[in-house]
């Protein structure tokens, strides 16, 4: 009894450190997995986690890019324009924080990614109207309030002949471009033109009412 309690007790240190071993690999491994400036998931997590979402039923796939980024980085520097993208990743989280297995990702520089479930299409104006609204809110840095606008990006894959998270990626990138060139705000792709255009992050239209481009 004896020697088995000697061995428990030179067998215990060894457990406990495979045990933080573990630990600490699951913490490297989590950590890899988000960008390290925003803290959301990094392009390949997004797409693992997205392509099963895609999987599960009807998604909208969103994509967003910032709007005046480089002239906020010029006129008040890089830490500036690094707290515009924490900023912006904290105001996606808090968008869709009520929206179940939504998936929100920086796909890289000031280029941002979600994938939402739409059990509703009706509520999709809602949802991309809020997103807009708190992304564009004016943020402090500094003793100023900054802000950048942002253009964005929707298709619904129930839309698509098949829900592809490539496929969807591309049209919503494509109406994102579209909004870009609009002066900002956001649009579906293959859907009415309920968008929205702004001037420096700020709304300036309303929402249309008859059938937009195809993006």
């Amino acid at each position: 009894m004896n020697d088995f309690v000697t061995v428990l007790a030179a067998a215990a240190p060894l457990a406990s450190g495979w045990a933080w071993h573990g630990v600490a690999m699951r913490r490297r491994l989590s950590a890899a997995r988000r960008d390290p400036l925003s803290g959301l998931p990094t392009r390949a997590a997004f797409e693992r986690q997205a392509e099963r979402a895609l999987a599960r039923g009807p998604h909208v796939v969103i994509v967003m890019d910032l709007d005046g980024f480089k002239q906020l980085n010029d006129t008040f520097g890089h830490a500036a324009g690094d707290a515009a993208i924490r900023t912006t990743a904290a105001s996606m989280s808090d968008a869709l924080s009520d929206r179940r297995g939504s998936v929100a990702a920086r796909l890289g520089g000031d280029e941002f990614a979600a994938v939402v479930a739409l059990p509703d299409a009706v509520s999709l104006p809602w949802l991309l109207g809020g997103l807009h609204g708190q992304v564009t809110a004016p943020f402090r840095h500094s003793g100023r309030d900054l802000v950048v606008g942002a253009s964005i990006g929707a298709c619904v894959t129930t839309g698509l002949p098949v829900p592809s998270l490539s496929l969807a990626l591309r049209r919503a990138d494509e109406a994102m471009y579209e909004a870009k060139r609009a002066g900002g705000g956001w649009r579906i792709a293959d859907g009415p033109a309920l968008s929205h255009t702004t001037t420096a992050g700020r709304r300036t239209g309303r929402a249309g009412t008859t059938r937009g481009e195809v993006a």
